[in-house]
């Protein structure tokens, strides 16, 4: 794969079809309890699982799906370029890193706990690869309908046009059940991931959609902590982003210098407060949400202007 990066191609392939192709995934550690557990829920979802790895146990098969000791195995038998990686954080640079080797275009890292600086030499090796993160401590991807690679349930998700990018899983679920229960279907939801270095930042899945017909509006789900979403107002700013925008902050009440759950989430005075990023996605034009439910009427009104 060279050139512009696109997600969809490897999701889905060409999105201007009818009939979209359910591009095929492989997941490590898919004989774990957490990897056994969540890819069954992918397959009985239609994600196209066409093999597990998990060295020591190649041969077996998890509800036929085959499994093979090494990534390398795998895509001698298979022809995937996506894989979603389930393996324990001190074997998340191992497994990554194989991946990468092997192929694999597309990794979506649902690990948390995963020190800073495996995570920081995963992502400059995938740049090296023209590859692609999704995470790490992500809730995972997916188009409504069609595919998803990680943990989230389905029932929120519904196929439309608008793009969800989160920085918390839960809220990722919550928000797009209010724009499903609303009417506003969902064209793609993904998680950006709660940890201090990020795969795809928020300004990087902009630009996955940003020259999209088929993405008509999007939500962010942002959070106290680190300076991502005043950077992305600077960013819808600078390109003069057209598309309609809202977001929601998590973590207004939170008290400062305190982590919240996320490593990412921690405020020093006002450097990451919830006050720092509402300002400046007002001064982006982006409306900001009081509560989830609130999402769906601001954006229908962003939308009719």
């Amino acid at each position: 794969m060279t050139g512009k990066f696109d997600i969809f191609e490897l999701l889905i392939g060409d999105p201007g079809e009818r009939d979209y192709e359910k591009k095929p995934v492989i997941i490590q550690g898919i004989t774990g309890n957490f990897g056994s557990a969540h890819a069954r829920l992918m397959k009985a979802y239609g994600t196209n699982v066409v093999a597990g790895i998990t060295p020591g146990k190649g041969g077996q098969d998890f509800e036929g799906i085959p499994v093979y000791n090494s990534v390398q195995e795998a895509c001698k038998n298979v022809d995937a370029k996506i894989s979603g990686i389930f393996v324990p954080a001190p074997f998340f640079l191992k497994a990554a890193k194989e991946a990468l080797d092997n192929g694999i275009k597309l990794l979506v890292a649902i690990p948390e706990h995963v020190p800073v600086r495996d995570a920081i030499d995963v992502v400059e090796y995938a740049k090296s690869k023209n590859a692609r993160i999704i995470g790490p401590n992500t809730p995972g991807v997916i188009v409504p309908e069609i595919t998803k690679i990680g943990i989230m349930p389905h029932q929120p998700f519904k196929p439309g046009t608008t793009a969800v990018f989160s920085r918390s899983g839960t809220l990722m679920y919550e928000v797009s059940f209010h724009l499903s229960k609303a009417g506003i279907g969902q064209r793609i939801a993904l998680g950006i991931g709660g940890d201090p270095i990020n795969g795809t930042n928020l300004i990087e899945a902009f630009e996955l959609i940003r020259h999209r017909d088929d993405v008509e509006s999007v939500v962010i789900v942002g959070e106290i902590g680190g300076d991502a979403e005043e950077q992305l107002a600077e960013y819808i700013m600078k390109i003069n982003f057209t598309k309609p925008v809202v977001g929601y902050i998590a973590g207004r009440s939170a008290p400062k210098e305190k982590t919240m759950g996320h490593a990412g989430a921690i405020i020093y005075g006002n450097y990451g407060s919830a006050e720092s990023k509402i300002s400046s996605f007002t001064n982006a034009n982006v409306p900001v949400a009081k509560r989830p439910a609130e999402i769906p009427e601001l954006l229908l009104r962003k939308m009719k202007k």
